[in-house]
């Protein structure tokens, strides 16, 4: 299976953080922190993540934008999509769109024991 997460977060501390609970429960890492480069990478990805950990507050192109072009490329229908966001409004207008939402701060032991119910067991 693969258990590739990706991390799409502007903010380096919360990135690295949210990093080591997902590797502490068997995911392989990609950390991105702008729009843009997300938004590259996800069009030309040519390994799809199991999970996208999608901060809403991006730099270049905000997590919204990167959210419905997820939703429209039918490769992502399987991958788990979970938000991350400060702003509980934000939370509940995209909170039917996708899997998760997680209002920050979110601590290292939430996104591990979310994410580590997430894995199908071998």
């Amino acid at each position: 299976m693969n258990k590739l997460a990706l991390i799409i977060e502007d903010d380096e501390d919360l990135a690295n953080i949210f990093a080591e609970a997902l590797r502490g429960v068997g995911f392989e890492v990609n950390i991105i922190a702008d729009g843009k480069i997300a938004q590259v990478r996800l069009n030309n990805t040519g390994v799809l993540p199991f999970l996208i950990l999608l901060d809403m507050h991006l730099p270049h192109v905000s997590g919204a934008d990167l959210l419905v072009n997820i939703k429209k490329d039918a490769r992502f229908n399987n991958t788990t999509i979970i938000i991350t966001t400060a702003d509980a409004r934000m939370g509940e207008t995209y909170g039917d769109q996708v899997d998760f939402v997680l209002i920050k701060p979110i601590s290292f032991v939430q996104l591990r024991d979310l994410t580590s119910r997430l894995i199908p067991k071998e």
